[in-house]
């Protein structure tokens, strides 16, 4: 029985994570003929080409597309594997990937970085910014951040927080178009639609304690695909919408912005670190992990509820 040939799979799985065989080389610590043999042994076996390459430029085909998925996995099980066997005799190390929204991963992640670096100087980090939801095992990613409801239960999730949706807007908005009392109200204004939801511009809307709901049908005036693009607009009382606390907190705290029935909130959404299903982690994830954990125990954007001020909040992780 002929054995599949692991190496090359792991180092397909690297050329493609760095869409480039001589920076998998450097990763990796082999040369450039040997990875790009390895790759090249992989498509005679396979009989089909993993990559298109020219002089300039390379990318995967449909099948290295297809096959990506198998080869991050053997790779994320055989590390674990390592891991496993060794213990915890090892400091960790090597390179962690992560996917995180951009607005939450800019603010909030990034600031609670430094310490873990410092903590850890044998761990790199590589950090995609996207709010768009990738399959982390077919992308080669060991981490994500995600801000959702979740229901794929291939993945292992580990709650951080929970996250409020809130209506706000510029008091000088409020001042103009009068205070609603009803989210009804608000559907005879136009408003800022974060487009990369489920259904952009529909929102339900529940009063507390009452169990009472309401969909609220926005108009837009302002649409994109990440939110923090509309706070200039926002701010400037040009409309309204349906904010994460952690992205407008500071603004109501310096009363820049304005809770609209603050009785009425959005789903309620939570933060999560998602990773792929498999038992055992690298060493280096598990460290990751358990200190994100410590870092988003108290939330900045709490602090309004608390009385403190930003800069104090901000301290806080």
């Amino acid at each position: 029985m002929r054995l599949p040939d692991f190496e090359a799979w792991a180092i397909f799985a690297k050329v493609a994570e760095f869409g480039s065989f001589a920076r998998a080389a450097e990763e990796i610590q082999l040369s450039k003929p040997t990875v790009s043999k390895a790759v090249s042994r992989l498509e005679q076996s396979l009989g089909i080409a993993l990559f298109n390459r020219n002089s300039r430029h390379m990318s995967l085909t449909e099948t290295g597309r297809a096959l990506l998925g198998h080869a991050n996995r053997l790779l994320m099980e055989a590390e674990a594997a390592e891991t496993e066997a060794r213990g915890d005799m090892r400091r960790p190390s090597g390179r962690v990937r992560i996917a995180a929204p951009m607005t939450f991963g800019i603010r909030h992640l990034a600031p609670v970085l430094p310490a873990f670096l410092e903590r850890y100087p044998d761990i790199d980090l590589t950090i995609d910014f996207s709010d768009a939801v990738v399959d982390l095992v077919a992308a080669g990613y060991d981490v994500a951040l995600r801000i959702a409801s979740l229901a794929d239960s291939s993945l292992r999730a580990r709650k951080l927080c929970d996250l409020r949706l809130l209506l706000v807007a510029a008091p000088a908005w409020l001042d103009r178009v009068g205070r609603p009392i009803h989210p009804r109200e608000l559907e005879a204004h136009k408003s800022f639609v974060y487009t990369n939801g489920t259904a952009p511009g529909m929102i339900r809307l529940r009063k507390d304690g009452s169990g009472k709901e309401f969909v609220l049908s926005q108009t837009a005036r302002f649409k994109a695909d990440n939110a923090e693009a509309f706070l200039p607009a926002l701010e400037a009382g040009l409309g309204y919408g349906l904010f994460p606390e952690f992205m407008v907190w500071e603004g109501l705290y310096n009363k820049r912005l304005e809770r609209i029935l603050p009785e009425w909130e959005g789903p309620l959404i939570s933060l999560y670190l998602v990773t792929p299903a498999s038992s055992a982690r690298p060493t280096r994830v598990t460290a990751l992990l358990d200190y994100l954990v410590k870092a988003f125990e108290h939330s900045p954007w709490a602090a309004p509820c608390a009385g403190l001020p930003p800069e104090t909040a901000s301290s806080a992780v």
